[in-house]
């Protein structure tokens, strides 16, 4: 119709250019500009803010500047309207330096000006500029609407403004413009960015009839929150209402699925994207991905990968990301070499995703590939990647490359510390784990409820007492102490470092227990040879109506087992059976053994391994002949080792409780053939040692070691007490040494064995009344418990012992253990 008209003159052009753009054809409302210009027909103020819409709409802004020009020429720039579609431009095209200027030398503003100016702001995310622009606007006595309000809430939700945030519901109050669906939404996404939930609820209550953008927004609002049940219980009611959801609600119940991890549910919510047609947006494709991968429904989420038309790295990256569990983690590197195969090119997120599919699958070659690919693409410097790749190294244990990398981050967050400290202590370096937690502490990072957990256990597995406790001030300090996995590590501290009075103090200071800590302090007990307190405990904890584990009856049978209570052993084993209905491991087994084993019930113990309803393995061997060597059943104890010899020919401890039950038999025949056995396999013996912490360092003793600057002292210490002790009807027991030498060397062997090499010492230097903790890795003998025994009552100190089996408190002259171990 416009090709038939005669006379063509700029109101016609621009009616036309008007009607284009306003149809959403901006592209078209510009080349009918060009050709009006081509016809050397002068456009007017109006025709320029059309075709300047039209290039805010394509940001076309290279056009848009010729335009400006064209203003400039035509004298028009004060015309309001042409300077507004200036500002927008420029404020949309990203040049929001250039729309202030422009927007400063109008020589008159409407609100419609502002509005653009605010807007851009608002898309560069500069919350402080917007407030400071709404100020003005005011002051200028600018007439805003609902449109001006609902930009300056995006910026105070950017910026986290909630006090210029509720000012500015204060004004849409005022105006009456709450009702406003469009302002609605505002008003709650910056109540939702603010964390005011209620209020941003609040807000969504008040509106008699939301529609779907409010509904989104809502639920979306929850979903960020962490509120993923409660965005459901909202999508089941917006269903319920007959609102049909668009993909961005979509996009958050998704998410909230995901995060819920319940696979009926985030089948449904699948169903749903069917429903409504949105199984082909690429974005919520790529939730789906991630949703399923998320609770291990790896097939359903490569059947939604395979169907994606135009797959981007977000739809790799969200496949990879669910071959991080052990099941699943070697068909990471597969699909990552197929992403690189078709021509992907991976990004952080990526590497992220594939290092820890290698971490899991333990897959050095693979993952040290990926190191090299990251750092060719130059992705090596960035923090996130740095953690990753240390993390990747802790968990296959090269440390040393773990260190190299972390020294090298310019930017060492908490999560990064902690992963350095707790694989420290996980590869059995306490000291090095304590090391790294001082520095964290010196560089002002904070530690949270992990890193002193970690740290703890590093404490634990060393031994160090003092260290321990500068953790326990720590999270005091930090407010951690109520944390269940903190008190936990603490009472297990406690108990390994040898305090189990402190890890009782603990354990009673807290009011909410879990299974975990009922477990440690029941450990902690039998460990110490408490029991008593280790069943009481126990008993207490079904009171509590906590429920017991396997690892629960593992501690309850060792207390019984330790105490000699032979038929309250099988009660409570009968019980975790028949009640409980939990089914017997090997470790429950090995602890029947023991029971049975040391109260001597040799015919008890062939019989419950022949009932056992599994083969028995190293471990339940290795208990019956403790159990031999312990009442001296010498032809049992012979077929059990041979049968060790087969299983696991290098350890030496089954050579060696052989040659002691030969040893305490007098068949040194046997002794020799054994030791012989040895060399020719190539086993070496362990040899017994001992350590002892004054003043912060470890010193440890071997026995009949002279090595130690202190020999000489140590030597007349121990003679000094021997002496006394001897004075006091004190007999060394020598039928503990298993060598065939003469008496008085065997006396002398007594009186040299590492234990008391380390008792000596300690008394030398200690010159409190605290106790002395001494840890030994073998078996502590007959002769040195009754020496200990003595040199406590004599001394009137507690002498704490940990051997292989348990802890030892001599106190007075008793032992914890009641002479049972």
């Amino acid at each position: 119709m416009f090709e038939e008209m005669h006379g063509e003159d700029v109101i016609s052009w621009t009616a036309q250019i008007s009607a284009t753009v306003n149809a959403g054809y901006s592209r078209e409302g510009i080349k009918f500009y060009i050709e009006m210009r081509k016809k050397e027909i002068r456009p007017n103020g109006f025709t320029l803010a059309t075709t300047l819409k039209a290039c805010s709409i394509c940001s076309d802004l290279d056009f848009g500047k010729q335009l400006h020009t064209e203003v400039i020429k035509n004298g028009l720039f004060s015309d309001v309207f042409v300077g507004s579609a200036l500002v927008d431009l420029y404020a949309k095209c990203g040049e929001i330096e250039i729309a202030n200027r422009v927007f400063l030398v109008m020589p008159e503003k409407n609100y419609v000006s502002w509005n653009s100016l605010l807007n851009g702001y608002s898309r560069s995310g500069d919350g402080g500029r917007i407030l400071k622009l709404f100020c003005q606007m005011i002051e200028s006595e600018i007439e805003f609407n609902k449109f001006t309000l609902s930009t300056v809430l995006k910026g105070c939700a950017t910026s986290g403004d909630l006090k210029q945030g509720k000012v500015v519901h204060s004004l849409a109050v005022k105006t009456n413009c709450t009702s406003d669906q469009f302002l609605s939404c505002s008003l709650l996404d910056m109540y939702s960015k603010c964390g005011l939930l209620d209020d941003a609820m609040k807000v969504f209550l008040r509106i008699s009839d939301p529609d779907r953008v409010i509904w989104s927004a809502m639920i979306a609002c929850l979903e960020r929150q962490g509120q993923s049940r409660e965005a459901a219980d909202l999508f089941s009611r917006m269903m319920r209402n007959g609102v049909r959801p668009n993909q961005f609600t979509l996009a958050s119940i998704i998410n909230s699925a995901t995060n819920i991890a319940e696979a009926r549910y985030c089948l449904s919510i699948h169903a749903c994207i069917f429903k409504f047609g949105y199984q082909f947006e690429n974005s919520l494709a790529n939730d789906l991905i991630r949703m399923y991968m998320k609770i291990t429904y790896v097939q359903d989420g490569y059947r939604v990968f395979k169907e994606i038309k135009g797959k981007d790295v977000i739809s790799w990256n969200s496949l990879l990301s669910g071959f991080h569990n052990i099941e699943f983690c070697y068909q990471g590197p597969i699909y990552f070499s197929q992403m690189l195969t078709e021509g992907y090119h991976p990004n952080a997120y990526t590497f992220i995703n594939i290092l820890r599919c290698c971490s899991t699958f333990l897959n050095v070659n693979f993952g040290k590939q990926v190191h090299t690919r990251i750092v060719k693409s130059s992705l090596d410097s960035m923090d996130f990647i740095g953690t990753a790749l240390i993390d990747f190294y802790a968990k296959i244990n090269l440390l040393e490359e773990a260190e190299v990398i972390f020294n090298r981050m310019r930017k060492r967050d908490l999560f990064t510390w902690t992963v350095m400290i707790s694989s420290f202590q996980q590869s059995d370096q306490g000291e090095k784990s304590l090391q790294f937690f001082k520095e964290m502490q010196r560089e002002g990072v904070k530690p949270n409820e992990f890193t002193v957990a970690s740290c703890l256990s590093g404490c634990s597995d060393i031994a160090a007492l003092e260290s321990g406790k500068q953790f326990h001030s720590w999270a005091i300090k930090y407010g951690h102490t109520n944390d269940l996995f903190v008190a936990t590590t603490l009472v297990n501290m406690y108990t390994k470092c040898g305090f189990i009075e402190k890890a009782e103090n603990v354990f009673n200071s807290l009011t909410v227990r879990d299974a975990v800590l009922w477990n440690t302090i029941i450990f902690g007990y039998s460990q110490h040879g408490q029991g008593e307190k280790s069943l009481n405990a126990f008993k207490l904890m079904l009171n509590e109506g906590e429920v017991p584990d396997e690892i629960t009856f593992i501690g309850v049978l060792s207390s019984c087992s330790h105490m000699g209570l032979v038929e309250e052993g099988k009660r409570h084993y009968n019980l975790m059976r028949k009640i409980n209905g939990i089914k017997p491991t090997m470790d429950h087994y090995a602890c029947m053994i023991d029971l049975l084993g040391r109260a001597g019930r040799f015919d008890e113990v062939e019989r419950f391994l022949s009932e056992m309803d599994e083969s028995p393995t190293v471990l339940i061997w290795k208990t019956v002949l403790g159990a031999c060597k312990m009442h001296g059943n010498v032809e049992l104890g012979q077929k059990v080792a041979e049968k060790l010899f087969e299983l696991e020919p290098e350890n030496d401890s089954n050579y060696v409780l052989l040659s002691n039950i030969f040893a305490a038999n007098g068949r040194w025949d046997d002794v020799k053939r054994i030791r012989e056995l040895m060399s020719i396999r190539g086993v070496k013996k362990e040899p017994g040692c001992s350590w002892v912490s004054v003043d912060g360092q470890v010193h440890v003793f071997l026995s009949r070691d002279f090595s130690h600057p202190k020999i000489e002292d140590i030597s007349l210490k121990l003679e000094d007490l021997s002496h006394k002790l001897s004075s006091s009807g004190y007999v060394p027991k020598i039928e503990y040494v298993l060598h065939n030498v003469s008496e008085s060397e065997k006396k002398e062997i007594l009186l040299n064995h590492s234990e008391r090499l380390a008792l000596a010492f300690a008394l030398i230097c200690n010159k409190t009344r605290t106790p002395i903790r001494i840890f030994k890795n073998l078996r502590i003998c007959g002769d040195c418990h009754d020496f200990m025994k003595l040199v406590s009552d004599f001394i009137k100190q507690e002498i704490v012992v940990r051997d292989m089996n348990l802890f030892h408190h001599f106190r007075n002259g008793t032992c914890s253990c009641h002479d049972y171990w």
